[in-house]
């Protein structure tokens, strides 16, 4: 494994982000905005405010870096792109670290950025740390990179892309306890809420805001999903053979 052609990769990732300004406002003048809406929504409710804007700080990073990663990805598979860079002498697993280096980077500035404007000037408190915060959006956005990456395999046009959103990301919304309680959900729906990633997501960030609970059984199992989508996405990788 070379290092040099992971971080090739993921400089050619954040080179085509950095000269697409719709990406950098999808990336982090969306979910700005959104938190300020959501602020004034729940303006004369300030508790309700403060869970749900601290459960949505774990939450944007994988719906944001899922489209992005979706529709990217799929931009390359359809334009040759990424046929001609497997011939190149880097391994899948390379190019798949060199996305998530990539990625990482992205929603290291996107967890800043958007947690400093939600702790700073829309007052969210948090009673645990701020960098553990953006710990948790980091690992959120890897799981969207990774789940993008690996849908991206089974469409054919960015709008198709786009459409696993709503099929793949928003039962675990519902499912996740951030707009009702697990423990208040039938039986078969807890069940089902422990096989998806973003039930842990939305976990980890509440014991962030709240500052109890060990973050360690949430941080192992998103690290089995990122791991094991990383690894499905990499076999969706096809080289060229003639």
């Amino acid at each position: 494994m070379s290092i040099r052609r992971i971080w090739g990769t993921a400089r050619r990732i954040l080179s085509q982000l950095r000269h697409d300004p719709r990406t950098i406002a999808l990336m982090i003048l969306a979910p700005c905005l959104l938190m300020t809406i959501l602020k004034y929504v729940y303006q004369n409710q300030g508790q309700v405010f403060q869970h749900v804007a601290g459960s949505l700080l774990g939450v944007f990073p994988m719906l944001v870096m899922f489209l992005i990663t979706s529709v990217g990805t799929l931009r390359e598979r359809s334009s040759g792109t990424l046929e001609r860079l497997l011939i190149l002498p880097i391994t899948k697993l390379e190019f798949i670290l060199g996305y998530a280096t990539a990625f990482g980077i992205a929603a290291f500035i996107q967890a800043v950025v958007v947690s400093s404007v939600a702790l700073g000037p829309l007052g969210l408190k948090i009673s645990g740390s701020q960098l553990m915060l953006i710990v948790v959006a980091i690992i959120d956005a890897l799981l969207g990179m990774a789940i993008g990456i690996f849908v991206s395999s089974f469409a054919k046009t960015e709008f198709q892309a786009v459409q696993f959103l709503p099929a793949i990301l928003f039962p675990q919304l519902l499912l996740s306890g951030l707009l009702a309680p697990r423990s208040s959900m039938p039986s078969i729906l807890r069940v089902i809420s422990d096989y998806l990633p973003l039930t842990y997501a939305v976990d980890a960030t509440e014991k962030v805001i709240v500052g109890r609970g060990t973050l360690t059984h949430d941080f192992v199992l998103l690290a089995i999903f990122l791991l094991a989508l990383l690894g499905a996405g990499a076999l969706t990788l096809k080289r060229q053979t003639n």
